[in-house]
């Protein structure tokens, strides 16, 4: 039984004169040749010294998604492979080392040949599927260099990689991936659809106006275009195609610089460095824990206030006492706010098994259902007996009163310490101001104030059965009873008054007035 074998081979970017003498002679003497596509210049070669060969264009066409295609053609591959060495599809496969050359080797005469555009190392999915499989199903695997578009692109556009170089493939691009400080070569734009998503991803970065070079058919005489564009014009340019790139050229723009969270890192790490801020090296966890209270209200009322401009700055202030604490405990070398980061990623991914996993929800409810289900197995995991602990554990010591109390209901409800109603509740309420009375007229403050407390709590207890937020509600109550003690100022400043030459009566009625406005 004949060894099967597949030899990969590269074209080139697409001049002829790109083509190794070796892949040229292997090409020739071989008697099966497949093709990723033959929308290559380098199919003209073929053309002309009557090479056959067969393409698998046609996945292309049938198939849903690229890593469908490259899926069949790693499969097609292996399949032809096999037959060609005179092997039935049933026969069991002895594994076998795969071989990795660059330079033309002996070649079998039963092996097969598949050529790919430019370098078979280079965004070439389906060689690397083929690195993956042939070993276990017993086929002899060979990859031969071709010049890769990328050498083209260094020569062509005339930069030189060591600067800090990165490829990244325009269909599974990510903001997340761009790196201003390097060159950045985006390949597989086929269209100017793929064009389109490039430039949407590349605006989450960069600003509208910023330059960006499209390359056509680089190396290729009489076929090579290179343009500069800015970037909100990149899918309006004609000619996209199979030997099409994108060249965004390094920066040391500070703008872009300051919108990744690696310049964030970097600055917070300065200001606590010897050579930083003073004040900001004597900070402790405990000095700005008030600060980081204070930020997270405002960033509350910006919220509140529907105002986005101020999201954008409160929220950063937010994220900068995160960065502190987490710089304090990097110079601690206890973690890093990477480790922040990695922590909160795994718990999402872990709390959301309908989102991630194999489990599903089919509303908020079911979601919440999963998501407490995995908060109990993160318990089990770190060692936590559920049973040994309080069903109230888990509420925070430091959680504004109001806040708390419903933390504290909603916790002892799931296990049924709940009415069935809210009648009962509101009789509670009625029960305790009657309390709350009787502690007044006792005129003992201490017992005052816990009747108030008393009352509070039920009041919050009804807020639980509407389900309206307490929290939420009394703020909008603050916030209404502002604009209509604002309405009363306004009327006495239209009078030419103040408080002190008015009365009760008075602003009872603006109050009145207040009210009846939307």
């Amino acid at each position: 039984m004949k060894q099967p074998f597949i030899t990969v081979v590269g074209l080139g970017s697409g001049d002829a004169d790109q083509l190794t003498l070796g892949v040229w002679k292997l090409l020739q003497r071989s008697h099966q040749r497949f093709v990723r596509t033959d929308q290559h210049p380098m199919m003209q070669l073929f053309r002309e010294h009557e090479l056959t060969y067969r393409s698998y264009d046609y996945l292309y066409e049938q198939l849903d998604s690229f890593p469908d295609v490259y899926e069949a053609i790693a499969s097609s591959l292996i399949q032809e492979a096999r037959t060609a060495a005179g092997i039935a599809p049933e026969t069991a496969a002895q594994p076998v080392a795969a071989s990795i050359g660059f330079s033309a080797a002996a070649h079998p005469d039963h092996g097969i040949v598949y050529a790919v555009p430019g370098h078979p190392m280079v965004a070439e999915r389906a060689v690397q599927l083929l690195r993956e499989r042939c070993p276990e199903a017993g086929v002899a695997l060979q990859i031969l260099g071709g010049e890769s578009f990328l050498d083209q692109a260094f020569t062509r556009l005339g930069f030189d990689p060591i600067e800090g170089f990165q490829l990244l493939d325009a269909s599974s691009m990510t903001a997340s991936l761009l790196r201003p400080q390097m060159h950045t070569v985006i390949g597989q734009v086929y269209d100017g659809f793929t064009a389109s998503d490039v430039k949407l991803t590349l605006m989450e970065l960069y600003p509208d106006e910023h330059p960006v070079v499209v390359g056509h058919a680089l190396g290729v005489a009489g076929e090579e275009q290179i343009l500069t564009v800015p970037l909100y014009e990149l899918d309006r340019t004609p000619g996209f195609g199979n030997l099409s790139l994108i060249w965004v050229p390094r920066s040391e723009d500070d703008m872009l610089r300051n919108r990744t969270f690696e310049r964030l890192h970097e600055i917070v790490g300065i200001l606590r460095s010897p050579e930083g801020c003073p004040w900001d090296r004597e900070q402790t966890h405990q000095s700005i824990r008030k600060n980081f209270i204070e930020e997270t209200y405002e960033a509350i009322e910006a919220i509140d206030n529907d105002d986005p401009v101020g999201m954008q700055e409160e929220f950063g202030d937010v994220i900068l006492q995160v960065m502190l604490h987490s710089q304090m405990e990097e110079e601690l070398g206890s973690f890093t706010v990477y480790d922040v980061i990695q922590t909160l990623n795994e718990k999402l991914l872990f709390r959301h098994p309908h989102v991630f996993g194999d489990q599903g929800a089919n509303d908020a409810q079911e979601a919440l259902k999963n998501w407490e289900q995995m908060k109990a197995e993160e318990k089990l995991r770190k060692g936590i007996d559920p049973s040994k602990q309080s069903q109230l554990d888990g509420i925070p010591r430091d959680l504004p009163a109001l806040m708390k109390a419903y933390a504290i209901q909603k916790k002892a409800a799931k296990v049924g310490f709940d009415w069935d109603a809210i009648e009962p509740v509101l009789d509670k309420i009625q029960e305790e101001l009657g309390e709350l009375r009787e502690a007044i007229a006792s005129k003992d403050s201490e017992e005052q104030a816990g009747e108030l407390g008393d009352l509070l709590f039920a009041a919050v207890n009804a807020a639980r059965f509407i389900k309206a937020d307490p929290e939420e509600a009394l703020a909008r109550t603050n916030h209404k009873f502002k604009k209509r003690f604002a309405y009363i100022e306004e009327q006495l400043r239209i009078s030419g008054r103040s408080f002190d030459q008015t009365d009760l009566t008075e602003m009872d009625r603006f109050w009145e007035e207040a009210k009846r406005i939307p």
